[in-house]
């Protein structure tokens, strides 16, 4: 196992260089930062001066090998437009996007497993075709429709819930959350709602074909055959044997709303890294463009790991396998 976990540090590296060198030289191909911080009345003089300041006038190369050389000591650079560290923007921003990622999920997964069970067992019934016709919706509805239709409807029609933004947070430790107050799950419950329902529809039909798909095997039928109750078949026998495809799948979607929640967060405001993301590729801030795709490339490769380690503790076979490899 700690070969194993020792690889996956190592795919990390070499993932995260190459990612950014590729972002370095694109970010450098689509234009010049200069021009979003000097003022439009600013002489050549002036727009030089700026280049200088900011190592831009080196050639890219140079450039890159000055970035990597401070980023091996966590040193991703200021951004350009605030000065501020460009590692400690993206840092500030993580709590409010983490805990977006983790309601949203939660929900997907209270909804998603319940209901995908039930349609992998009465395949036949109208509530499954019910269930299945929603889960169709869920993922080909547009992100940014499903979150503007919400807001009309529970903020401007109704007034249930507020539009846009995030309650004050409070320290819990080392982490910062606004869910401890109920002004903080107001404000959350929509845009996690809009992210839920895509990634539950997908849980749906996960959970639907891994349990149609366990229902047949020869242990659920020698359970039966025991007499032991469905409850007991279902908790003990069927879950535990579908879950290896739903944390797959779980592991995968919780990175990906982390990493590129990007239009959720700007629809309602949500000050967490994607809109921070999205602010910074179109003022070209390279610094804190780069500095967030390695942290979220490190992130997702840890992501996968604790989703494999995961794996073999829900199936001993592959705990087999991982030993003798």
């Amino acid at each position: 196992m700690l070969a194993f976990i020792i690889r996956r540090l190592l795919q990390a590296l070499l993932v995260m260089a190459v990612m950014s060198g590729l972002v370095f030289v694109g970010l450098y191909v689509v234009g010049d930062p200069v021009s979003m911080m000097a003022s439009p009345e600013a002489t050549e003089l002036e727009r030089d001066a700026i280049r200088a300041n900011f190592g831009l006038d080196k050639p890219l190369l140079e450039q890159y090998a000055i970035f990597m050389s401070r980023a091996v000591r966590l040193d991703f650079g200021k951004s350009f437009l605030t000065g501020q560290s460009a590692m400690g923007l993206i840092l500030e921003r993580m709590p409010a996007t983490l805990e977006l990622a983790i309601v949203s999920m939660l929900l997907a997964g209270l909804v998603g497993v319940p209901l995908g069970v039930w349609a992998g067992l009465k395949p036949e019934a109208l509530s499954t075709r019910g269930i299945m016709t929603g889960s169709v919706l869920g993922f080909s509805l547009p992100n940014f429709w499903v979150a503007l239709m919400l807001i009309m409807v529970f903020a401007v029609y109704l007034g249930w819930l507020p539009a846009s933004g995030r309650a004050p947070a409070v320290a819990l430790g080392p982490f910062e959350t606004s869910l401890l107050s109920w002004e903080g799950w107001r404000r959350i419950l929509l845009p996690a709602c809009t992210i839920a329902l895509a990634k539950g529809a997908l849980i749906i039909r996960v959970t639907r074909a891994a349990t149609r798909e366990a229902l047949p095997m020869d242990y659920i039928k020698f359970a039966r055959a025991k007499g032991l109750s469905w409850s007991r078949i279902l908790r003990v026998h069927l879950l535990k044997n579908i879950l290896i495809p739903i944390v797959t799948v779980f592991g995968l979607e919780f990175g990906q709303v982390v990493a590129f929640a990007v239009v959720t967060e700007t629809i309602f405001a949500w000050p967490g890294m994607g809109k921070l993301l999205l602010d910074s590729i179109i003022t070209l801030d390279r610094p804190v463009v780069v500095a967030y795709l390695i942290l979220i490339v490190f992130f997702l490769v840890m992501l996968n790991l604790v989703t494999d380690i995961l794996y073999s503790v829900l199936d001993p076979r592959v705990r087999l396998q991982t030993a003798k490899a």
